[in-house]
């Protein structure tokens, strides 16, 4: 009965094709009104860095991350011009990741879908300021963006240490062809969230400084005060398999004036806080056959079989839903 149990989960996970080991709680998906699918990333602790990467990169220090929720993917074309009115973008397709976006372009685009969903924006823009105890979306900080890269992981990439599994993991200069990617054409990560590594940088939230690791808190760090640029995370379509690797750090200034500079291959994604909140304006991205268990847990989207149909709600089989890809 446990093998069997256990090879159910392993052919669940093969099809979310989620770097899931056996028995492992699969990530909560959610849906947003505006119909973007989420990852609720948990809160947890993990080494930020690599003692071996760039000197920005060092020293490697432990970092502590409340709880969030992060799209699955990059911000699609299709999402940006139904939002902005506009579509930047040099490599067009309505699911290729946005690009050509300046940082500034991107809080914009936060506080355009929190306000449509009826959140409250978290930035100001006139100084640019982050309201970090609102409730709509925003950047992520530089430490959630690696945490959610990593899920899990102490290795170089997610999938582990070796950059010659890289290319079923991201679109980069070895296999990308010079240009961006439909999103969620490679593999996921451990917590369901993909086009991490490669395909377009992704901004976040922080001001850059090369030292920052020396001095930053432990607790949810969010960069330095201030600073000539903002931090760009992930690598892309052009960069190298050490440029997309977790810890590596890339900073580009947040008005970029000019196309030359070559910021096609920037784009970004959006986390919105979860610690403490329920998801208003979310629903399930799952089927919640048979109701929700007691603990608010959805049970798996399959039928209840004749004996669990009869039982009351509290001991029926619970589950985290996933949704399949």
């Amino acid at each position: 009965m446990k093998i069997q149990t256990c090879w159910r989960v392993v052919k669940l996970c093969g099809l979310l094709a989620l770097a899931l080991p056996c028995g492992a709680a699969p990530p909560q998906l959610i849906k947003t009104s505006g119909g973007t699918e989420m990852v609720l990333i948990p809160a947890g602790t993990f080494v930020m860095g690599s003692g071996a990467g760039t000197e920005d990169a060092r020293p490697a220090h432990k970092i502590s991350v409340s709880s969030f929720y992060m799209d699955r993917h990059e911000v699609t074309q299709e999402s940006y011009e139904d939002l902005m009115g506009v579509n930047p973008s040099k490599f067009e397709g309505d699911t290729n990741p946005v690009e050509q976006v300046r940082w500034t372009q991107a809080v914009k685009y936060c506080n355009a879908r929190s306000r449509k969903e009826g959140l409250a924006p978290c930035y100001n823009e006139t100084t640019w300021q982050c309201d970090f105890s609102a409730g709509g979306y925003r950047l992520p900080t530089e430490a959630e963006w690696e945490y959610a890269c990593r899920a899990g992981a102490a290795t170089a990439y997610a999938f582990g240490d070796d950059p010659q599994g890289l290319g079923a993991h991201a679109w980069f200069k070895d296999n990308a062809g010079r240009k961006s990617h439909p999103v969620g054409g490679k593999r996921s990560n451990a917590w369901g969230l993909q086009d991490m590594h490669g395909n377009v940088a992704e901004w976040c939230h922080d001001f850059y400084a090369a030292d920052y690791y020396r001095a930053s808190p432990a607790q949810d760090p969010q960069g330095p005060a201030a600073g000539a640029k903002r931090v760009v995370r992930g690598g892309s379509w052009a960069g190298t398999a050490e440029k997309c690797a977790a810890w590596y750090r890339a900073a580009e200034a947040q008005s970029l004036p000019d196309v030359c500079l070559g910021y096609d291959i920037y784009g970004f994604r959006c986390v919105r806080r979860a610690s403490g909140t329920t998801t208003p304006a979310a629903t399930s991205a799952t089927t919640r056959a048979g109701g929700d268990c007691s603990d608010g847990r959805a049970l798996y989207p399959r039928p209840l079989n004749t004996a669990e149909a009869h039982l009351p709600r509290a001991r029926r089989p619970c589950r985290q839903s996933v949704r399949a890809v």
